[in-house]
């Protein structure tokens, strides 16, 4: 047999084994149904390439290392007090200046399925259970505090916390993946869900698809009616008001875009690109001056590059006997890193801070402005990280 011969007849069991997948030991295989979309992504050329080279996310100070799990996103009351932030065993807590205290949470069925486990990985299989709070909002004026909650949509608790009473659970088909929010003056809120297929505890394959059933929705507090502003987007997931509220950002992550969705002028109702951005965003938030600060899960890569433009080389690349955290580990660029980008209203990029090894900030989820400082959680890590500007 020649080598070529050798070659292909290695190439034809090769995909023929991805075809069947025999031992069922590929990342997808509890997914008979699983489907691998298309991706318009920006053209190469035009993906940022700034990067931050003295990795000055490496002098951040790490907060209540192993104290919080899975702090995604980060809010203070209307009189400054905090941080709030949901964590992965489905409770929301409040820092009282000494210690972490339970505020509020977003399940009526809570049980020793919820009790503390080693990392936030642990509690997935009981996440539908327990709940797991995403982005958090106060309402300036009344002191509410807004939560889009993976498994409950979108709920409010008052000041004295406590179980979170519902206001969204569907809008035409069940929310089944809120992910984040922010409130305008009028107390409208704007939401995503970030899946109509898929739950959070299957968040990695809306990844691994992109699949286009994400969506961005208005709750009227008056009405308490649930609309879809915008449709067919590929894991949507941060929002933010812009400073004069005349429009709201959010991101779609497996487009790596940061999108503006007009709520006033002649634009009203409608939506376009603001931003390219280097990487998969996660949440979006508006500091002092109007610029957004968007939280980046990771770096976009070549190889995640070609895999979106390519859903058939992906999905044979997904039937290969790899596990699903070394698809994860190809996807992120071989390890956890940080990066935090900062953008003006008009779309262009203000600035880069990153830790590219990880060395001590990874995975970022959400980065706040407050006082001079970035405070940042991760859905992923057992701390909160907060970064000097000064």
């Amino acid at each position: 047999m020649t080598l070529a011969g050798f070659v292909g007849g290695l190439f034809l069991l090769l995909a023929l084994y991805c075809g069947i997948d025999p031992f069922k030991h590929s990342a997808i295989s509890e997914f008979p149904d699983f489907e691998a979309y298309y991706v318009d992504m920006p053209p190469w050329s035009t993906v940022p390439k700034e990067k931050d080279t003295q990795n000055l996310l490496q002098k951040s100070e790490i907060k209540f290392l192993n104290q919080v799990q899975g702090p995604e996103s980060i809010a203070f009351d209307p009189l400054g007090r905090g941080p709030y932030t949901g964590v992965a065993d489905g409770r929301i807590v409040f820092w009282d200046g000494q210690k972490w205290k339970d505020f509020a949470y977003t399940s009526n069925n809570r049980s020793e399925l919820c009790d503390t486990k080693p990392s936030p990985s642990s509690y997935l299989s009981n996440e539908h259970i327990c709940g797991r709070p995403l982005g958090l909002r106060f309402d300036k004026k009344t002191g509410d505090l807004y939560i889009a909650d993976a498994y409950f949509g979108l709920l409010k608790v008052g000041p004295d916390g406590g179980l979170a009473t519902p206001l969204a659970t569907e809008a035409g088909v069940p929310l089944r993946f809120a992910n984040d929010l922010d409130i305008d003056d009028q107390g409208n809120v704007y939401f995503t869900d970030s899946s109509s297929k898929y739950q959070r505890r299957n968040f990695l394959q809306v990844v691994f698809s992109a699949e286009d059933s994400g969506r961005v929705l208005k709750y009227d507090p008056r009405t308490k009616e649930t609309t879809v502003l915008v449709r067919n987007l590929q894991f949507p997931n941060g929002v933010s008001l812009s400073k004069d509220g005349s429009f709201f950002v959010f991101c779609e992550a497996c487009t790596g875009r940061l999108r503006k969705y007009w709520l006033k002028g002649e634009k009203a109702g409608s939506s376009e690109e603001l931003a390219i951005l280097p990487g998969f965003p996660d949440n979006v938030r508006t500091n002092k001056d109007g610029d957004f600060w968007v939280a980046l899960h990771c770096r976009l890569s070549m190889y995640t590059y070609i895999n979106s433009l390519y859903p058939k080389f992906k999905t044979f690349i997904l039937k290969l006997p790899i596990p699903i955290n070394v698809q994860y580990l190809l996807l992120i660029r071989g390890r956890h890193h940080a990066v935090v980008v900062k953008y003006s209203q008009e779309g262009k990029l203000l600035q880069t801070l990153e830790d590219s090894q990880g060395k001590v900030v990874k995975t970022i989820s959400e980065v706040q402005e407050i006082d001079g400082k970035l405070w940042m959680g991760s859905v992923l890590m057992p701390f909160i990280a907060v970064y000097n500007l000064a």
